[in-house]
């Protein structure tokens, strides 16, 4: 690009981004809006895939396809030698149908747990796709100007079963290994706000499955067996006090959630045996440790002593996605310049969690919200996956000057 960052200076590499980010905007709404109407779920992101992959092989870089299955990766090597960056975005839609009247609102189909269900980009991962596609436009114009390299993560299923693990495990940080990674989240915040913290940001995830077995009989000699259901219903009381008793709360908060206790048919008949399904939640590894293995005994020796046995299982889990405290305190300016005064702010702690931690716990990372919310509209804003999540694609540019800005600041530090 014929007059890129002539200069060093910071300012002049600002404007310059800007300038570009302003050029690319229609495409990035374009590729925002395809993405958001053609959502696929988590593993199935063929079509979403090939667009970007086609993409980054159009700007001249190399580029891995099928990582994790969907997986896409390309690789920009600068002209000078230096550090390497990743960016990372998700690629997955979730089984929700839904309700906001758009021109280009979604109307696809998928089958989910063996119903046909629709297909909506709920958590905004089409914005992540659509900003990410910006920045590698933007980044691959540099040519002489852009020191180091920069890999472009595109990662399927992080609503689930998880792609982060699977890509880091096929080697995405490596080769050349990555010194440092950033991605962002579109989040129910004021459209064009960043919003960032040093360490941990979202809570770990683990879902947990306690089935009780006990021993059937009629309802009206509940001597002649075993009652699963009451021994359920006291180890749902009693994981309460994990949290209340158990864990420091002045040092991070958690929590313990039972969403579901399923068990019997009729009325005079005790069951043979009941199902819990709950969440666990919880900002410090240590007490994320802690408390599953307090589920664990709590669950099984109740049973025990009621004459009973209990089974628990973890599922999908993700970790604390933290965010390396250096890197947060050097990039911070950062956020800071493109967000503009007062609008890159220090947030609170928030309960859902996100696989970026899974680079997190290789390489430094930082990780920060993108508020999409109109002004004026915070309080009755629907939240990530609600079938009335909405994006304002004012917040798109904002997000595009992030992840470019960080990479291009991250490589020509010192």
């Amino acid at each position: 690009m014929p007059g890129w960052a002539q200069s060093s200076q910071p300012d002049v590499m600002a404007a310059a981004i800007d300038r570009t980010t302003a050029e690319v905007l229609p495409q990035v709404v374009a590729w925002r809006r395809d993405f958001h109407q053609h959502p696929e779920l988590g593993m199935q992101e063929v079509r979403t895939s090939k667009i970007i992959a086609d993409h980054l092989r159009s700007l001249g870089m190399e580029v891995q396809t099928g990582i994790a299955g969907t997986g896409v990766v390309g690789i920009l090597k600068g002209a000078k030698p230096g550090k390497v960056v990743a960016l990372r975005s998700d690629m997955d839609g979730l089984p929700v149908t839904e309700q906001v009247d758009l021109p280009f609102k979604s109307t696809q189909k998928a089958m989910w747990n063996g119903a046909e269900t629709g297909v909506m980009h709920a958590c905004g991962h089409d914005n992540h796709m659509a900003i990410l596609m910006g920045a590698a436009t933007i980044l691959s114009r540099m040519g002489s100007e852009l020191p180091g390299t920069v890999k472009f993560i595109f990662q399927p299923a992080e609503e689930g079963p998880g792609g982060a693990e699977p890509m880091v495990k096929a080697g995405v940080l490596e080769n050349p290994k990555v010194d440092a990674v950033f991605g962002l989240h579109v989040f129910p915040y004021t459209a064009g706000t960043i919003v960032y913290r040093s360490g941990p940001l979202m809570a770990s995830a683990d879902e947990f499955t306690i089935e009780i077995i006990g021993r059937q009989t009629h309802g009206a000699v509940p001597w002649g067996g075993v009652d699963p259901i009451v021994i359920g219903a006291q180890i749902v009381v009693s994981l309460q006090s994990i949290v209340s008793r158990a864990v420091n709360i002045a040092q991070a908060p958690a929590v313990v959630t039972v969403g579901k206790f399923a068990g019997g048919n009729r009325s005079n008949i005790i069951p043979d045996k009941v199902e819990l399904v709950g969440t666990v939640r919880a900002f410090d590894e240590g007490d994320r440790t802690k408390i599953r293995q307090r589920i664990t005994d709590i669950a099984t020796k109740y049973a025990e002593a009621a004459g009973a046995t209990a089974k628990v299982d973890f599922g999908l889990g993700y970790p604390v996605t933290t965010n390396d405290p250096a890197l947060t305190d050097k990039m911070a300016p950062t956020l800071q310049r493109v967000a503009g005064p007062g609008k890159a702010i220090v947030g609170p702690l928030t309960g859902t969690a996100e696989d970026f931690s899974y680079f997190q716990q290789q390489v430094p990372g930082l990780f920060f919200f993108l508020g999409v919310t109109p002004p004026g509209r915070e309080a009755t804003a629907a939240q990530n996956h609600s079938p009335l999540f909405f994006a304002d694609e004012a917040a798109l540019p904002v997000g595009v000057r992030a992840l470019t800005s960080l990479a291009v600041d991250f490589l020509r530090a010192p």
